[in-house]
C-alpha cells in the first residue's frame, strides 16, 4: 500500500484518479455524485442509529444519556483512522481526500479486486471501530460510553454499507471490482466477448 494525501477534494470527479478500463466492465447502478451518496449514507446512518440508542439504553440504562456526548466526539477523532483502515486493503497506490466544509473525508484505489477483499476493505473500519466496542459495551454495561463510540462509528459507515450492498446485489461470482473517477465498475475476468456482459446487466 502507498498512500498519497490529495488534499481538498473540488467536487469534480474528474479531478479523482482513474483505472485503466477493462474493455467489458459494468458500471454500478449508484449514486450519481457525491451528493446523492451523503443523502443515502445519512438515511442509513439515521436507520442505524436510532434503533442502536434504544438497545444501549436497554443494556446500559440511564447512563448512555451523559455518554452520547463524549462517545460522539470519540467518533469524530477517528475518522481519520477510520481511512487509513481502508487504505491498509490497497496493495498498490490509494489516495486520500478531504473537504471539510462538506463534511468529506474519503480514500480511493484504481486497483482492481475481488468481491471479497472490496466488502473486507469497505467494512473493516465499522468492526473495527464500530462493532467491537459497541459489542463490548452490550457485554460489560458499565461502559456506555465504549457504547454510544461505536454506535456512531458504525454509522459513520453508511456510505461503505451502501457500496457493500452494491457489490454484493450487483456483482457476479468471480466478478472483480475496481474505482475509476467516481464510480466503480465490475467485470469478469475469463470474459472474452461483451455480450456475456450485456446478459448479466
Amino acid at each position: 500500500m502507498r498512500l498519497h494525501y490529495k488534499g481538498k477534494y473540488n467536487l469534480d470527479p474528474a479531478s479523482l484518479p482513474g483505472a485503466e478500463q477493462h474493455p467489458h466492465a459494468v458500471m454500478f447502478r449508484e449514486a450519481s455524485d457525491s451528493a446523492a451518496l451523503g443523502r443515502i449514507a445519512n438515511t442509513v446512518a439515521l436507520l442505524v442509529l436510532l434503533p442502536g440508542l434504544a438497545l444501549l439504553f436497554l443494556r446500559c440504562g440511564r447512563p448512555v444519556f451523559s455518554a452520547i456526548g463524549p462517545g460522539g466526539l470519540l467518533s469524530c477523532l477517528i475518522l481519520f483512522p477510520h481511512e487509513i483502515l481502508h487504505a491498509l486493503c490497497f496493495r498498490e497506490d490509494v489516495y486520500l481526500y478531504t473537504n471539510w466544509k462538506q463534511g468529506i473525508l474519503f480514500v480511493v484505489g484504481p486497483e482492481h479486486m475481488s468481491r471479497a477483499r472490496f466488502v473486507f476493505m469497505s467494512l473493516l473500519p465499522n468492526l473495527v471501530f464500530g462493532a467491537l466496542p459497541f459489542t463490548v459495551a452490550m457485554i460489560f454495561p458499565q461502559y456506555p460510553i465504549l457504547g454510544c463510540f461505536g454506535l456512531f462509528s458504525i454509522c459513520a459507515g453508511g456510505g461503505d454499507y451502501y457500496n457493500i450492498w452494491n457489490a454484493m446485489t450487483q456483482m457476479p461470482k468471480g466478478a472483480k471490482t475496481y474505482l475509476h473517477r467516481f464510480h466503480s465498475w465490475w467485470y469478469l475476468p475469463e470474459s472474452e466477448h461483451p455480450q456475456e456482459q450485456e446478459v448479466l446487466r
